[in-house]
């Protein structure tokens, strides 16, 4: 049982529509009893789509937790069983009025591993098309196109703050030699 710990109880304490909260009790590896509350969460996707000229887009949107303004790609939660990829497109579409003809899977992260079962899955978007964006009716954000590069920079600068929106942002730069 080294590294692992075993569930003795779980009850939850917080059931809404978006996550889940449980207090669980735990066996760790040396016989001694600890308290773990998760968050339990269907996962999310985030999309970076970059032009032909090697331009990202990025939304601004004020996220209530932190009370500000912050700059993301595209991204957003996944319904219980949704495949990632639909929702990655579908997303994509809803905030920036992009489609793509080619997408490339960049893999998944666990966002805060400590107490959140959420896993993000990142993709890369290529050949954009542009349409009309179409938010949902709780959704305010601005779209805004910069150079690549220059995304990469407002990461090193700690100017993007987001984590999954810098994991991307590094992993296009290598992807695309920058």
């Amino acid at each position: 049982m080294h590294l692992e710990e075993k569930t003795l109880t779980s009850q939850n304490v917080y059931e809404g529509p978006i996550f889940t909260i449980t207090h669980d009790t735990v066996e760790l590896e040396n016989g001694e009893t600890a308290v773990r509350d998760s968050l339990l969460h269907h996962g999310g996707v985030c999309v970076i789509p970059i032009t032909d000229e090697g331009e990202i887009f990025l939304v601004k949107q004020f996220r209530y937790p932190f009370r500000t303004v912050t700059r993301e790609v595209p991204a957003g939660k996944l319904e219980k069983g949704e495949d990632h990829a639909a929702c990655g497109k579908r997303e994509l579409l809803e905030e920036t009025g992009c489609t793509c003809s080619e997408y490339i899977y960049l893999g998944e992260m666990y966002p805060t591993p400590a107490y959140n079962t959420e896993i993000t899955y990142m993709y890369l978007a290529k050949g954009l098309t542009f349409g009309k964006q179409s938010l949902d009716p709780d959704e305010f954000l601005d779209v805004e196109k910069i150079p690549l590069a220059d995304a990469v920079k407002l990461v090193m600068d700690g100017k993007i703050k987001d984590g999954k929106t810098q994991i991307v942002i590094l992993k296009a730069a290598r992807i695309m030699g920058i």
